[in-house]
């Protein structure tokens, strides 16, 4: 896959969540969502404020990196540092600050080759890898927002990409909680919102995860606890979903099941 598709992938999924935020009354924007302490408006500021550094880390990596140093050397609430600027806001400026900072991200990311790599908090990522962390952010909190406000959300073979890096991150939902991940290779069976089957993992596998991509992907980003799901898996497979964590930073708590 091209990392141009990646990317249209990307402003698709953004403008889906746009078209379900623009509507919502200023009393929807103040709601409190999953994330414990964000309202509605601080998942938008969340992706307003990391889609301009990300933005930076294309056009910029050498002041991307500068600015990464500088965070990390400093005692900080981090929730000020990204959401601070964008609680002031009222939910119209927040949603055309989000929508500038898209178009930067937009502009940057064209100018990304295949073979690109991109400076971020941790390792650098391929280009490709790097646009589709973006766009399962956006997917992921946008979940957190539909959930909250009680909307549906059209599925999309969008999520594709979100079911690759929380496939691929397997070893590292262990890793990142300092255990080992088993030797035991998984294969994973999705089903797409288009009725397409997705199969990831080797064939001969015989530890599985079988299911909707849609409740794969709730499940390794940590939007849905996997008993809350339909998913069948083997004992190896169940190991793994019960600690999946798709993006980076510390081990987080995955929710309980309902």
């Amino acid at each position: 896959m091209d990392v141009t598709t990646v990317l249209q992938d990307l402003l698709d999924e953004q403008q889906v969540l746009d078209d379900i935020m623009a509507p919502l009354a200023d009393t929807d924007w103040a709601k409190q969502s999953p994330s414990p302490g964000w309202t509605v408006g601080d998942q938008i500021g969340h992706l307003t404020y990391f889609d301009a550094t990300a933005a930076q880390a294309i056009t910029d990596p050498d002041a991307f990196k500068d600015s990464v140093a500088a965070l990390f050397g400093q005692e900080i609430d981090v929730d000020e540092l990204t959401l601070g600027a964008y609680r002031a806001m009222s939910p119209s400026e927040l949603l055309e600050a989000w929508r500038a900072n898209r178009r930067l991200l937009a502009s940057a990311g064209a100018t990304l080759e295949n073979d690109t790599r991109v400076p971020w908090y941790g390792p650098s990522m391929g280009a490709k890898s790097f646009l589709t962390a973006r766009l399962m952010e956006a997917w992921a909190h946008g979940q957190d927002i539909v959930d909250t406000i009680g909307v549906e959300r059209s599925g999309s073979d969008r999520l594709r990409h979100v079911a690759q890096i929380g496939f691929i991150t397997r070893g590292w939902s262990y890793i990142n909680r300092g255990e080992t991940p088993p030797d035991e290779p998984v294969r994973a069976e999705l089903v797409a919102a288009s009725g397409e089957t997705w199969t990831l993992g080797p064939e001969d596998a015989t530890e599985s995860v079988v299911g909707t991509a849609l409740d794969f992907c709730l499940v390794v980003t940590q939007r849905r606890h996997l008993d809350d799901t339909d998913l069948v898996t083997s004992p190896v497979a169940r190991d793994w979903l019960v600690r999946a964590q798709a993006f980076a930073g510390p081990p987080t708590e995955r929710p309980a099941s309902a």
